[in-house]
C-alpha cells in the first residue's frame, strides 16, 4: 500500500513537472517525447513615474516626451513633482530645456531684428523716444562717416612729417581750428600754421630714439620719414644699478598708485632681483623693466629744477620728455618677439608705452600702441569675466587691466576726436574691479587703508565710473546726427546746436551723480566751506599730513572731473550770433529754452576750466604734489585754450546782444584765469621746455583779447553817446584812435612801449577806426596767425613768432614788448 502509493505519489510529480503550468494534472506524458518548450514571455515596460496627466486619468504612461497618450490628445505632458532621479527622466528633461532653448533662441533674434531697424529708421525719433532711465544705455556708432562729416574735422601736420592727419571734432586741434575759421572767414585768406610750430622732440624726431636730420628726404615728391633713407642708431646710455633702484622706487608712489595699478609690485620686485646676474654687474632683458624704468626717468627727470636737468641728462638731448629713452627702444625690441604669444606682461607692457608716448608728445603713436594693447587684451581674453574658479588675487588683476585699458582707450578716443577701440557698456564687459580691503591685501602693495572701507585701490574704481559717466555723455552727443544741411556743420545752424544742449542735459545728469558718490576720503576739502568738485571759485583746503601719494590722487580726480566736464561742454561754445537771435519771432517756448540751454552749456565749460587753472596754480605754487606731472600740464594748455576760446565767442555774443548776466560774469572770470595760466606755465617751464613757449603764447592771446574787448566796449559807448577821435602816430601817416584816455593808455601798454608814441607803417594801418571797430570788422593778418600758432601746443611744438604782420607794422614797439 504505501509503495503503491510512493509510485503513484511520484508519477504524478513528475507528471505535474511536465505539465504546462496551468494544464490538467491527469494529461499523459508520452515515453520517450521532449518536454514541450515554454513560451519567454516579453518583459514589461516600465515607468519610474508616469507623467501628471496619465497619473491622474490612470491610464498607462511611456518613456517618450511627450508622452503617447499626450501627444495624441494635443496636451501638455509634465511631470512637476517627480525630479530627474532616473536617466529616462533626465533625457526627458535635456529635451525640454532644448525646447525652451529654441524657443527663447527664436524670441531674441526677432527683438534684435526689432532694434536694428528701428533706431536707423528715424535717428532723431529715437534719440527723443529715450526715457532719463534709459540715457545710460547708449550706442557705440561714433566714427560712422555718415555722422562724422556732419561734425566735421580737421587735417594737419602736427609731427616732424609734412604728412597730415585727421583729428575729430571732440579733440583740442578742431576746437582751435574752430577759431582759426572764424577769423580766416573775416579775413577772406588761408593760413598755414606749419612753418610756426615749436622745435620739440615731437617736431624734431620721427620717434624717441630717432636721431634729428638736418632735411627730411623725399622720393618722388612723396615725404618718407627719415628711417626709409637712413637709420642710424647711435650708441645707447643705459643706468647703473644704482641709478635703476633710484627711479623704480619713484614708480610705486606715482603712476601705480595715481594712474594704473596694473602691476603687482611684489611679484615685479621679485622678477626684478631674478633678473641680475651672480656678479651683479648686468642685468637679464626684461621688456616690463625697461619701459617701467623708462617712464620713471622721464617722470624724474621733469621733477628737477630746469638748472638741475641739464647737469644730470645721461645723453645730449636735454629734454625730459624723451628721457629713458634707450630703455624704451630696448624694451620695444624685446616686445616684438611677444607678439605672436601674448603674456599678461606684454598687455602691462603696451599699456606703459602708450602712457610714454603720451607724455613725451608723441600722440599719434601712443594711439597705435593703444591699439596693440586692445588687440593683446582681446587675445589673452581679458574681455571676458575672470572664471570663479581662478584665484581671486589673479581675478583682480585682470580686471585692472582691463579697465585700465578702458580709461586709457577713452582719454585717447576723446583728446584726439577718434573713434573707441573697445565698446562701451556692453554686456560681456568685466564687472569693475573691486577696491575693498581683501582686495586690497592681496594687490602685492602696503599701503594702509583710508577708512569707510576706502583702500589705495578706490582712486581706480572712481576713476573708471567717472570715465564710463564721460563717454557715456560723448557718445550719446556725437552720435545723435546733426539736422543741418549738406556741407554744413552743427557750428553754422544755432538752432541745431540748441537742440543738441537741450538733448544733452539729463545726460549730463551722470557726471553730477558720479560726483555725489565720490568717497569723502577722496575728496580735497574747499576753504571757507566751499564744496569739493565744485566751481564755486573757493581755494582747496590741502591735508597738511596725508601722504603724497593720496594727495596727487585726491587732486587728480578733481582735475580730471573738470577736464572731461569742460570738454563734454566745450561743443557749445559758438562764434557765430547768439542762439537766440537765429530763431523766428514765432518760435516756441522750447526753442527759446533749447538756446537757453545752450548758452548755459557754454558758461559752465568756462567754469570748469577756471577752476582747472585755479587748482593747478595753486598746488603748484605751494607744494610740489604736481611737479613733473605731465598730464597736468596737458590738462592746463586745454583749459587755457579753452578760456581764449570762450572770452572771443563771448566778444561775438556781445556785438548781437546775445550776452547773459552769467555769461559777462563767466567771461570777467575766463579772462583772469587766462592770466592766471601764464603764471602756472611760468611755473611748469622749470619742469618742461615747451611750458614756456605755452606763457609766451598766452601773454599774447591775453593782450589781443584784451585789445578787443576794448574795442568792443568802446563801440558800446559810441553807440551811446559818441565820442571824438585823435591823431595816433606820426612820420610818413597817422592813425585815428578813440579819444579816450583810458583806451589810449591800454593801447600803449597792449604794445609794450609805456605809452610812447607809436611810429605805424602807413601802408599797413592808416586807417580811420571811428571808434566803431567790431571782432567781426578787425582785419589784421597778425591777428589770424596768432590762433594758428596754438594748433600743435597740444603735441608740445612750437611758435617761432606771435602776429608776424604786426612786427612789420611796429618794430620797434613790439622789439620792447617781447624782450622786457
Amino acid at each position: 500500500m504505501s509503495a503503491a502509493f510512493s509510485n503513484s505519489g511520484a508519477g504524478a510529480s513528475e507528471s505535474d513537472a511536465a505539465a504546462k503550468p496551468g494544464s490538467s494534472g491527469s494529461q499523459a506524458v508520452t515515453p520517450g517525447a521532449q518536454p514541450p518548450q515554454r513560451a519567454r514571455q516579453k518583459k514589461r515596460s516600465q515607468v519610474v513615474r508616469a507623467c501628471d496627466w496619465c497619473r491622474k486619468h490612470r491610464v498607462k504612461c511611456d518613456n517618450h516626451y511627450p508622452c503617447s497618450n499626450c501627444a495624441q490628445r494635443g496636451g501638455e505632458c509634465s511631470n512637476e513633482i517627480m525630479k530627474a532621479a532616473s536617466l529616462p527622466l533626465a533625457q526627458r528633461e535635456i529635451d525640454r530645456l532644448r525646447l525652451k532653448i529654441q524657443e527663447l533662441e527664436l524670441e531674441l533674434k526677432q527683438e534684435r531684428a526689432t532694434r536694428e531697424v528701428t533706431p536707423h529708421s528715424d535717428p532723431s525719433r529715437y534719440l527723443a523716444a529715450l526715457s532719463p532711465p534709459e540715457l545710460s544705455v547708449v550706442g557705440s556708432e561714433y566714427g560712422d562717416p555718415s555722422r562724422i562729416n556732419a561734425w566735421g574735422g580737421i587735417r594737419m601736420s602736427t609731427a616732424r612729417s609734412k604728412n597730415k592727419t585727421w583729428y575729430g571734432p571732440s579733440s583740442l586741434f578742431y576746437f582751435i581750428g574752430r577759431i582759426n575759421a572764424f577769423l580766416g572767414g573775416t579775413l577772406q585768406q588761408p593760413h598755414s600754421a606749419d612753418h610756426m610750430l615749436l622745435d620739440s622732440s615731437s617736431r624734431r624726431l620721427d620717434e624717441p630714439t630717432a636721431t634729428p636730420e638736418e632735411e627730411e628726404p623725399s622720393f618722388h615728391g612723396i615725404n618718407h620719414p627719415s628711417g626709409f633713407a637712413q637709420d642710424p642708431v647711435p650708441k645707447a646710455t643705459y643706468l647703473s644699478p644704482t641709478q635703476e633702484e633710484y627711479f623704480l622706487d619713484l614708480f610705486w608712489q606715482s603712476y601705480h598708485t595715481s594712474l594704473f595699478p596694473i602691476l603687482d609690485e611684489t611679484g615685479f620686485k621679485e622678477h626684478y632681483r631674478s633678473l641680475w646676474t651672480a656678479s651683479g654687474n648686468t642685468r637679464k632683458p626684461s621688456a616690463l623693466v625697461d619701459i617701467v624704468v623708462a617712464m620713471c626717468m622721464q617722470y624724474g627727470m621733469s621733477m628737477l629744477p630746469a638748472v638741475k636737468q641739464q647737469q644730470v641728462f645721461v645723453d645730449n638731448d636735454h629734454d625730459a620728455a624723451i628721457a629713458g629713452r634707450w630703455h624704451y627702444r630696448r624694451s620695444q625690441t624685446l616686445l616684438a618677439r611677444e607678439l605672436e604669444s601674448p603674456t599678461v606682461s606684454t598687455l602691462q607692457c603696451h599699456l606703459l608705452c602708450c602712457i610714454y608716448l603720451c607724455c613725451g608728445s608723441f600722440q599719434n603713436m601712443a594711439d597705435s600702441a593703444c591699439g596693440l594693447a586692445v588687440r593683446a587684451a582681446y587675445m589673452l581674453g581679458l574681455h571676458l569675466d575672470p572664471p570663479p574658479t581662478m584665484p581671486q588675487r589673479e581675478r583682480e588683476m585682470r580686471k585692472r587691466l582691463w579697465w585700465a585699458l578702458y580709461v586709457l582707450d577713452s582719454k585717447i578716443g576723446m583728446k584726439l576726436g577718434r573713434p573707441f577701440l573697445l565698446p562701451h557698456l556692453s554686456a560681456a564687459t568685466p564687472s569693475l574691479p573691486g577696491d575693498h580691503l581683501e582686495a586690497a591685501l592681496q594687490s602685492g602693495s602696503n599701503f594702509a587703508p583710508l577708512g569707510d572701507n576706502v583702500t589705495w585701490l578706490s582712486f581706480n574704481l572712481q576713476q573708471s565710473k567717472l570715465f564710463q559717466a564721460a563717454r557715456t555723455v560723448h557718445t550719446a552727443f556725437y552720435d545723435r546726427t546733426p539736422n543741418v544741411d549738406d556741407g554744413l556743420t552743427i557750428w553754422d545752424d544755432p538752432p541745431a546746436l540748441a537742440s543738441h544742449a537741450e538733448f544733452i542735459r539729463p545726460y549730463m545728469k551722470g557726471l553730477d551723480d558720479w560726483a555725489a558718490g565720490v568717497p569723502v576720503a577722496l575728496l580735497t576739502k574747499r576753504q571757507n566751506n566751499g564744496a569739493p568738485l565744485s566751481t564755486d571759485g573757493s581755494a582747496l583746503d590741502i591735508e597738511q599730513f596725508a601722504p603724497v601719494w593720496l594727495q596727487r590722487q585726491r587732486l587728480l580726480l578733481e582735475l580730471m572731473y573738470h577736464h572731461l566736464s569742460a570738454n563734454l561742454y566745450r561743443p557749445f561754445i559758438s562764434f557765430g550770433s547768439s542762439p537766440t537771435t537765429s530763431y523766428p519771432s514765432s518760435s516756441t517756448v522750447t526753442a527759446a529754452a533749447a538756446a537757453a540751454a545752450a548758452k548755459d552749456a557754454a558758461t559752465k565749460c568756462a567754469r570748469h576750466a577756471t577752476t582747472v587753472t585755479r587748482i593747478t596754480h595753486q598746488v603748484l605754487s605751494t607744494t610740489a604734489i604736481l611737479a613733473g606731472w605731465h598730464e597736468a600740464f596737458q590738462l592746463q594748455w586745454n583749459a587755457a585754450l579753452t578760456l581764449v576760446g570762450f572770452v572771443l565767442s563771448q566778444l561775438a555774443h556781445h556785438g548781437g546782444g546775445g550776452a547773459t548776466t552769467a555769461a559777462a560774469a563767466a567771461e570777467e572770470e575766463a579772462r583772469k584765469a587766462i592770466d592766471l595760466s601764464v603764471a602756472v606755465f611760468d611755473i611748469f617751464s622749470d619742469s618742461f621746455a615747451v611750458a614756456s613757449s605755452a606763457a609766451r603764447i598766452m601773454r599774447d592771446l591775453g593782450a589781443k583779447v584784451d585789445f578787443l574787448r576794448q574795442v568792443q566796449h568802446q563801440q558800446q559807448q559810441q553807440e551811446a553817446g559818441g565820442f571824438g577821435e585823435v591823431m595816433v602816430g606820426g612820420g610818413g601817416g597817422q592813425t585815428m584812435m578813440p579819444s579816450s584816455s583810458a583806451n589810449t593808455t591800454m593801447m600803449m601798454m597792449m604794445l609794450g612801449n609805456g605809452g610812447s608814441e607809436i611810429q605805424p607803417d602807413t601802408s599797413a594801418v592808416s586807417k580811420t577806426w571811428g571808434g566803431a571797430l567790431s571782432a567781426d570788422e578787425l582785419n589784421s593778418a597778425s591777428m589770424q596767425d596768432v590762433f594758428n600758432m596754438a594748433f600743435a601746443v597740444d603735441e608740445w611744438s612750437n611758435l617761432d613768432s606771435l602776429w608776424p604782420g604786426m612786427e612789420s607794422q611796429f618794430p620797434v614797439v613790439l622789439e620792447q614788448y617781447v624782450l622786457g
